[in-house]
């Protein structure tokens, strides 16, 4: 994550270890919509509702648990 921070990027998501494709998928989609109902929100909060509604589905933190959005 410091290399995309240093190259200018404000925030990134990233995993912990090997992710699910299709939980990933999913993840992101809920992330984007919460996200881009008000951009100027906080995308902390966004990628915790969205973590929260996959943990919904898949009820293991093997899904859930490796994300972390680090930025602002």
């Amino acid at each position: 994550q410091r290399s995309f921070l240093l190259a200018g990027a404000r925030a990134v998501i990233m995993s912990l270890w090997k992710v699910n494709d299709n939980s990933t998928k999913e993840l992101m989609i809920n992330f984007y919509t919460e996200w881009l109902k008000d951009p100027a929100a906080d995308k902390q909060k966004a990628m915790r509702t969205a973590q929260l509604k996959l943990r919904e589905k898949y009820k293991h933190p093997f899904f859930w648990g490796p994300f972390v959005l680090v930025g602002d």
